[in-house]
């Protein structure tokens, strides 16, 4: 299979499992704009997707087949077990989406974009593919970049990508995990209530809590916070300046990068 279909398909499987396991177990009880929500978050992905094979003739796999064909990149150059460039890959490429993160949550022009993300005023699995089309350009060049620095071996890559989104999904997810199975599972990857943290409207919590798969980067750099001030019951998820049904719309929503 190629590497889009293999991508599509684990997708698919988990995006039915985490939304079946929300529905019948939720975390949080939901707004009534849910079908709206859903409708408008679908359909920023499908516009994401589209964009990027317009863009891009093959996703950050492809780069590192043609870093590997032609010698560029770290672990082309040099001599290592292909175990060990295979495990370090993954693990920087991580560190990598959590820095980038960081970034666009530090630096303005960078916020201005990604804000749209947090501008989804629930969260559930499908907050996971809520990313605006500009944020998914520069994210693709970013991993194209560090991919090609590095070397990357495809599979390590293609399983990178994989985990990814699969962890998106997962830690974006409404559902109610045993508490004894977060506070462990929570050591290594981000869970849901972890991540559902981040999605404060609270300032200092917003400002945590940026992993995507693994959890100790924000131990490291001390941006971690285990439980939201409120509670996950009564804590406020989105934006302040944006609580009404606006971004529950697709055309405000593509248009948050240019408002004030």
């Amino acid at each position: 299979m190629e590497e889009a279909q293999i991508r599509l398909a684990v997708f698919i499987g988990l995006f039915v499992s985490m939304a079946l396991l929300e529905h019948f177990s939720p975390r949080r009880k939901l707004r009534p704009v849910k079908v709206k929500r859903w409708f408008t978050n679908w359909a920023i992905i499908l516009l994401d997707s589209l964009l990027v094979r317009l863009v891009f003739k093959t996703a950050a796999v492809g780069g590192a087949l043609w870093a590997s064909d032609n010698n560029i990149g770290l672990f082309n150059l040099v001599t290592l077990p292909y175990w060990l460039a295979f495990v370090v890959s993954f693990i920087i490429l991580d560190f990598s989406v959590w820095l980038s993160h960081v970034a666009s949550h530090k630096i303005p022009i960078f916020w201005r974009i990604h804000r749209m993300h947090h501008s989804d005023i629930d969260i559930d699995v499908t907050t996971a593919i809520r990313f605006h089309p500009i944020e998914i350009l520069l994210s693709m060049l970013w991993k194209y970049a560090i991919v090609l620095l590095l070397g990357a071996p495809a599979a390590s890559v293609l399983l990178f990508e994989i985990v990814l989104n699969g962890g998106a999904l997962f830690n974006h997810s409404n559902w109610r995990m045993p508490k004894v199975v977060d506070r462990y599972l929570r050591l290594i990857i981000v869970t849901p209530d972890m991540h559902r943290v981040h999605h404060s409207s609270e300032q200092n919590e917003t400002d945590s809590n940026y992993g995507f798969n693994f959890s100790f980067w924000d131990r490291l750099f001390k941006t971690y916070i285990d439980q939201p001030k409120l509670g996950h019951d009564k804590m406020q998820i989105g934006l302040k300046d944006w609580q009404d049904e606006s971004p529950s719309r697709l055309l405000w929503s593509l248009l948050v990068p240019f408002k004030k």
